[in-house]
């Protein structure tokens, strides 16, 4: 049996959550949203849970695969999933998170790039801008404390990609002064009080990832030893001995390693000067992409659903049970993993 090449198996990733998952929004026309479990509860069905982010990430898996393999209906779909997104979310591209924010505004800046859908950012774009605090970073939502790198590293990346570099490079700046740990990873964020800064210490591998594209964009003096630094880190405490990231869970978590894979593919793609990180990335994306392929379950349509540890057999979504490979996330982590695998061997 011939195995599938890395573009091959990203076409399949995608026919596999576009055919299993994507759907109508309240059967109104003219739309289209990620049902965000496969088999679907009612309240998933139904969008009465739709996980605002998840969207956005799945809009970049489509914009991911146009990169790939340009195809006219990918537009017209992308055109859709905004507008659903749009009504789902209250005729408003905002919410109280500034994290959910900047992973649509990305979403939608790609789009306009590759899919010429002409969406604005605007609004995403100032209410990021008019949240930024004294310490030149964003918190996590509205009217909290927590100041975090899940929320300052994509917003760090939409900023300097709308021209607004030099707030950019002021939170890359806070991120490497306050969150990087004796391990060289960033940890999650610091509660601001009157006592001072409080760390917290969890490491969560999406935020090395978008760490990581951050300094890409703002590429300033200390940049490229600062990416170095942080994919030897990423590749001693967030890989297993073969290379292969480590999962995070279902949930949220399902999204995360994806999310690094993407970042890591960037600075292969994106670095210059550097051969031993890029290098180290590579490894990283390849052994992810084919431990997740080998480990991959295939289902009654011999397409693939992927665990939530790309180094362990998935198990096969059922109806009658919960497993984590029931959510969106980890199936997008999966397919975001082989596109960046696809994009790697072009």
């Amino acid at each position: 049996m011939q195995i599938p090449s890395p573009v091959e198996r990203a076409a399949l990733a995608e026919r596999a959550v576009r055919t299993r998952s994507i759907r109508r929004l309240w059967a109104l026309p003219g739309t289209r949203l990620g049902v965000v479990s496969h088999p679907a509860r009612l309240s998933h069905r139904l969008f009465l849970a739709w996980r605002y982010w998840w969207q956005a990430h799945l809009f970049d898996c489509i914009v991911d695969a146009q990169m790939r393999h340009p195809e006219a209906e990918r537009t017209w779909l992308a055109r859709k999933m905004a507008r659903a997104s749009l009504i789902r979310n209250g005729f408003k591209r905002t919410n109280s998170y500034y994290d959910d924010m900047a992973w649509w505004g990305l979403a939608l800046q790609r789009g306009n790039d590759v899919l010429e859908t002409s969406v604005s950012v605007e609004p995403i774009i100032r209410a990021c801008r008019g949240a930024i605090r004294p310490e030149s970073v964003v918190p996590w939502r509205v009217g909290d404390d927590f100041l975090n790198a899940p929320a300052n590293g994509p917003v760090a990346i939409m900023l300097a990609r709308a021209g607004y570099r030099d707030e950019a490079v002021r939170i890359t700046d806070w991120i490497a002064k306050n969150l990087m740990l004796g391990s060289g990873l960033v940890a999650d964020g610091v509660v601001a009080s009157q006592e001072g800064p409080r760390l917290d210490a969890t490491v969560y591998t999406y935020c090395q990832g978008v760490v990581l594209g951050a300094e890409l964009e703002v590429m300033g003096p200390e940049s490229p030893r600062r990416i170095a630094d942080l994919v030897s880190a990423t590749w001693r405490h967030l890989s297993d001995s073969d290379g292969v990231l480590t999962g995070q869970g279902g949930g949220d978590g399902g999204l995360f390693a994806g999310i690094l894979a993407r970042y890591l593919t960037l600075v292969v793609n994106r670095l210059q000067g550097n051969d031993d990180t890029r290098q180290l990335a590579v490894h990283m994306v390849r052994s992810s992409a084919e431990a997740a392929w080998r480990n991959a379950a295939k289902d009654a349509d011999g397409l693939p659903s992927f665990g939530p540890e790309w180094s362990q057999p998935a198990q096969t979504p059922e109806r009658n049970r919960w497993t984590t490979e029931r959510d969106l996330s980890v199936q997008l982590s999966g397919w975001m993993l082989m596109e960046a695998a696809a994009a790697l061997s072009a």
